[in-house]
């Protein structure tokens, strides 16, 4: 095993640690997913592809992997100064661009494993699930919940996360969560401090994006690499409808 991943050895074999090196990822959104990039190159995968149209604001700075310098510039550039920062005989390729109806079929080929870690402000990323599926492409579902992560893996043959959407109602992050919550409840594993961060949330008399943490940011990028470290090479998932729940948080 080459120096770099010397401390990978025992948790990874040197077959293993050369199928993630090759493997190609793509990366829907570069908010959540500039930490789980991070934790993903670390640990081996060195073909990734990023995509996202947005650029760093100070509000990103407690969740998000970028510094005080990054204000203003492009997320995929500077995530990608800071990767090849770490690696710079990594393949790490950016796209400064929003996903949208006209151009998702183009970038959606070629890939074994994404990430999508869209905004549901339409109905992108939905589509983007089905573009994957169509082309047998694994996608991974993140959602930081403060003090804890879920993910979600959507597969070639598997439910959509608009499966458990409501007649009439557009999917998106609010209803994954509720989702979550009385799924856990159903199994005798109530979170009800999700319960009430989410019911807080709702009744904010201003309009303004669900409260995260780095914590949950880095515990759902954990998650993601652990689970992208199995799909390649070959291990059992978990395959919505169910989920990978972890969680810091003590009652």
């Amino acid at each position: 095993m080459e120096t770099r991943y010397i401390r990978n050895r025992i948790y990874l074999s040197q077959n293993e640690q050369e199928k993630i090196k090759n493997i190609p990822i793509l990366l829907g959104g570069s908010g959540i997913g500039s930490v789980i990039a991070e934790c993903a190159l670390r640990l081996g995968f060195e073909n990734i592809t990023i995509i996202d149209g947005d650029q760093v604001e100070l509000s990103n700075l407690n969740r998000q992997n970028y510094t005080i310098d990054d204000i203003e510039k492009d997320k995929v550039k500077a995530l990608q100064d800071r990767l090849q920062s770490i690696n710079p005989n990594a393949n790490i390729n950016v796209y400064n661009e929003f996903l949208n109806s006209e151009n998702v079929d183009s970038f959606i080929k070629n890939y074994d494993i994404a990430i999508n870690a869209l905004d549901f402000t339409t109905d992108i990323p939905l589509k983007f699930d089905k573009l994957c599926q169509k082309n047998n492409i694994t996608v991974l579902h993140p959602y930081n919940l403060g003090w804890g992560g879920v993910v979600a893996v959507i597969t070639p043959n598997g439910l959509t996360l608009d499966s458990i959407a409501k007649p009439n109602e557009k999917f998106n992050e609010i209803q994954m969560v509720k989702y979550i919550t009385n799924y856990m409840k159903f199994w005798g594993e109530p979170q009800e401090w999700i319960d009430n961060v989410l019911d807080q949330y709702l009744n904010e008399k201003e309009k303004l994006s669900p409260p995260q943490l780095s914590i949950g940011s880095w515990v759902v990028a954990s998650m993601c690499v652990h689970i992208m470290f199995n799909v390649a090479t070959e291990k059992e998932i978990k395959k919505f409808p169910e989920f990978y729940f972890s969680s810091i948080y003590a009652d």
